[in-house]
């Protein structure tokens, strides 16, 4: 992906790339970042650098919690390749 398309980190646009790899039956996405105000990764915005995924999904079912996570992260790759610090992943 070329930086001119890449997407902007917002919780909104990590829930669309998710909706459209996993394609989710449960999903929300949190952008905790102003609870990381002065820790590493964040930023002065407040936004955009930590965020909280709840999900569920059929493509999901045999794989172990690691594997769960890796498929989150890989259809999140870009937007942490642009500056996501942290992303705590529940599984629902």
């Amino acid at each position: 992906m070329s930086a001119a398309s890449l997407p902007d980190i917002t919780a909104q646009n990590m829930a669309a790339a998710l909706q459209q790899r996993l394609s989710p039956t449960q999903l929300e996405v949190i952008d905790e970042s102003y609870q990381h105000a002065g820790h590493a990764g964040a930023n002065d915005s407040g936004v955009g650098t930590h965020f909280r995924v709840r999900i569920a999904a059929a493509a999901f079912d045999g794989k172990s919690r690691v594997a769960r996570h890796r498929l989150v992260y890989d259809a999140l790759q870009d937007f942490i390749d642009q500056g996501v610090h942290a992303i705590a992943i529940e599984v629902l």
